[in-house]
């Protein structure tokens, strides 16, 4: 029976609304970052499960009484796999009747010679001859799979937003556009910097409440903290500047496919300026920008 196809030659899903995903195919071809993909939009991903384990696994997934609701699973579909025939895992979800939908990832021999020498790593199928040898046998191994497969992607011209965009647009659920957590977070550099900082603003040369005896024992939480800076001119000019800037860059980001973006504030102590201005910001972005989840964290104020 001939396959259904879509114009594009992809293969209509068997299983148009399944939530089992299997990502299979080419070594090289971005499975582990296909993997990614579907971890940021919230899939219980797992990588290598062995074969035979895969009607096992799924019946799990069903104990969990809903708990799961989109799962995605990276399998190694070489025939030489010693926990299970791929093939027959496969068979065993169809003879169960349980919904799942294979993404099979390709791409040209070239493409494939360049990122394994980009990336110093071994073709698994590798025994010492031309590399090019390794991929037309494991191409060879994964033919049934390629057939079998309800997409069938070639990456070689893929960036990887472009790869991102792609699983969002075929796997995505409808609220599922591409978002951005952006963690603002207050500090004190007498502290340190915050490790995991994308950008970094320094707020030390505001007026300090530090040394308004009133304030001193107070936090950039706090009213009267709040009414002292927002009676200073060159608060709101460093604010109107701080958010133009901010504002230019939110949407290069989400449109570059960052998953995860760490804005940290910082003023002498991390207790007053600081968090002021880290609250002013994340309220600014929850107002002004829908494409991205934003929280607030003031890591210095037990300092």
């Amino acid at each position: 029976m001939m396959p259904d196809l879509r114009p594009n030659g992809e293969r209509v899903p068997r299983h148009a609304s399944a939530r089992f995903i299997i990502v299979t195919g080419l070594s090289g071809a971005g499975k582990s970052q296909t993997m990614k993909c579907f971890e940021d939009l919230g899939f219980f991903c797992i990588d290598n499960l062995p074969p035979s384990l895969i009607a096992k696994f799924v019946e799990l997934i069903d104990q969990a009484g809903g708990r799961m609701q989109r799962v995605a699973l990276m399998l190694d579909a070489r025939g030489e796999s010693v926990f299970g025939d791929p093939g027959a895992g496969l068979t065993a979800l169809d003879e169960a009747e349980i919904g799942y939908t294979v993404l099979f990832l390709d791409a040209s021999d070239q493409t494939l010679v360049r990122r394994f020498s980009e990336t110093r790593r071994k073709h698994p199928l590798d025994r010492g001859g031309p590399l090019i040898d390794a991929i037309s046998a494991e191409r060879a191994q994964l033919a049934p799979f390629k057939e079998r497969a309800d997409y069938v992607w070639d990456t070689s011209a893929l960036t990887l937003t472009q790869l991102k965009e792609r699983v969002v647009q075929t796997f995505g659920a409808p609220n599922d556009a591409p978002q951005m957590h952006t963690n603002v977070v207050a500090f004190g550099f007498k502290n340190g910097v915050p490790l995991d900082a994308d950008l970094i603003f320094d707020c030390r040369f505001l007026p300090n409440p530090n040394y308004v005896p009133e304030l001193k024992s107070l936090t950039g939480y706090d009213a009267p903290v709040e009414q002292y800076l927002d009676a200073m001119p060159l608060t709101a000019a460093y604010l109107k500047e701080l958010f133009r800037f901010i504002d230019f860059l939110i949407p290069h980001f989400v449109e570059e496919g960052k998953s995860r973006l760490t804005i940290a504030i910082g003023c002498t102590g991390g207790r007053h300026r600081s968090i002021y201005v880290a609250r002013r910001l994340a309220t600014h972005l929850q107002e002004r920008h829908q494409r991205i989840e934003v929280s607030l964290h003031s890591r210095d104020t037990n300092a």
